[in-house]
């Protein structure tokens, strides 16, 4: 068998075991972005949330309520300060609603406005409800950076083609022992990096172990950052039948 022979007769042997890696990276690629999905969800949840925006004039501090249920479902409502208690988000489906107490009126959410600030954080409407999710709307590989830690894993994430989003690609850190986030990194369509967030304080909440405190930092506002604080959170337990409803918007309070 001459050279070219032989060397076509390796790549027949190697590519079962090629395809092979290939689907079991790509398995544990989507085991992991769905762990980081479901992270603070469950069939159905509660947590009470509180969200400091920060910024080199002023900070402000937000007191939350929110229900989930699964992957589809969020409702959100602000409890303090008094000028801003009442106000609520909806997302049932792909659809999204936002409460305002003050006009007493219940506007929609347009797709195009899914990226827009919510409640004038750094956050955007779709980081806090979630209308994308990571395993459905981006695909993903493990990448090497350029100083990798052993302890982590990293995993570059790319929009899928009918995916909207602002994010050209998503870097996204996880330690290794528990699974748990570390880092985020945004970049936009260019490879330029926008914004970072982090995951901190590791603790026991509602029967899991989670990074309590969310970090968000954009980089083209500088000393801009939003901090989100898990206070308190249930998982697995009954809900009203009707907290996912646009009626629920405009109540006073729904029961935890």
């Amino acid at each position: 068998m001459g050279r070219a022979g032989l060397f076509f007769a390796v790549l027949l042997c190697l590519a079962p075991a090629v395809r092979a890696a290939r689907q079991e990276s790509s398995s544990e690629v989507k085991t992991l972005l769905d762990k980081v999905d479901r992270l603070y969800r469950s069939d159905r949840s509660w947590a009470q949330i509180q969200m400091e925006v920060i910024t080199p004039d002023w900070r402000r501090t937000l007191l939350m309520d929110c229900w989930t249920e699964g992957l589809g479902k969020t409702f959100i409502r602000v409890l303090s300060p008094a000028r801003d208690a009442g106000a609520a988000t909806l997302r049932n489906g792909s659809e999204m609603w936002n409460y305002f107490p003050k006009i007493n009126k219940v506007m929609k959410v347009p797709p195009s406005m899914m990226m827009g600030a919510w409640m004038g954080s750094d956050f955007t409407n779709d980081d806090l409800v979630k209308e994308s999710t990571l395993i459905n709307d981006y695909y993903g590989e493990f990448f090497v950076p350029a100083a990798p830690d052993a302890a982590l894993h990293y995993l570059r994430l790319k929009p899928r083609q009918e995916t909207i989003s602002l994010w050209g690609a998503i870097e996204l850190v996880i330690r290794r022992s528990d699974l748990l986030p570390v880092r985020e990194d945004y970049y936009d369509e260019k490879g330029r990096l926008q914004r970072t967030m982090e995951f901190t304080d590791t603790a026991e909440m509602g029967g899991r172990t989670m990074p309590r405190v969310m970090k968000m930092v954009p980089l083209s506002k500088a000393g801009h950052s939003t901090v989100i604080r898990y206070l308190d959170a249930r998982f697995d337990e009954a809900l009203p039948g009707d907290t996912f409803t646009l009626r629920n918007l405009q109540r006073a309070k729904t029961n935890k």
